[in-house]
């Protein structure tokens, strides 16, 4: 099943890549594998799937003791200042600094690693009161304040965009996020690299691709529903 299911999105992505004169290549499949156990995740890998995205810091660490650098592990769900610590090392890509505290925290714990942190921006471009990040019209000038830290280095942004049964109507703050990054990108700061774009999930990661996503965050699609009952 998971097979079938990554092979149909790679196939989603393409078709949507080409309908915008894009190379597929461009676009990474982040498979959420957030409450996913790890027989599951072995099963995306035997499909070859390479990068796998979490929310909580505890499942990282757990999932880390057994796969560790086998995969690469992104942290994408809101990040508590005080667990930074936890998987400071062990992720590549942290897309969820919503905060110039929480950015601070992660200089200071990639410091003490000795090394240095990839990040993303959080932007709320929907301005939805229950999601994290920065406002749109703030983000610039977090960028060249974090820019200055040496052990955090920013790849790019990120958002959530609203949960919707119309992928559509989620297009509007794709394409607002893409050109944001286009502009922080023009600016050519410092320390600032405009490479990844992490947009779009199950439900409109088709929509942020034709928008320019460079990273898609799926999790249903690969491998089915949620249970929370546990």
């Amino acid at each position: 099943m998971i097979r079938d299911n990554l092979e149909e999105i790679r196939k989603n992505i393409a078709e949507a890549c080409g309908r915008v004169g894009r190379n597929p290549v461009e676009v990474v499949l982040l498979a959420v594998s957030k409450t996913k156990p790890l027989d599951m995740i072995k099963e995306a890998v035997d499909a070859g799937q390479r990068s796998f995205g979490e929310n909580y810091v505890q499942e990282i660490v757990e999932k880390y003791e057994v796969l560790g650098d086998s995969v690469d592990w992104h942290m994408i769900g809101h990040l508590q200042r005080n667990k930074v610590k936890y998987i400071i090392d062990k992720v590549s890509l942290i897309h969820s600094v919503d905060s110039l505290r929480l950015a601070e925290q992660i200089e200071k714990e990639a410091e003490k690693k000795g090394i240095t942190a990839r990040i993303l921006l959080e932007v709320n471009v929907a301005d939805e009161e229950s999601k994290w990040g920065f406002a749109i019209g703030e983000t610039i000038e977090v960028v060249r304040t974090i820019s200055k830290f040496p052990h955090v280095h920013i790849c790019g942004l990120m958002t959530s965009a609203p949960i919707t049964d119309d992928s559509e109507s989620n297009r509007e703050y794709f394409r607002a996020l893409r050109g944001l990054f286009d502009e922080i990108a023009a600016l050519s700061i410092p320390g600032v690299e405009m490479s990844v774009l992490s947009m779009g999930m199950t439900g409109d990661y088709v929509v942020a691709v034709e928008e320019g996503s460079t990273m898609v965050r799926v999790g249903t699609a690969v491998f089915g529903a949620r249970d929370y009952s546990a």
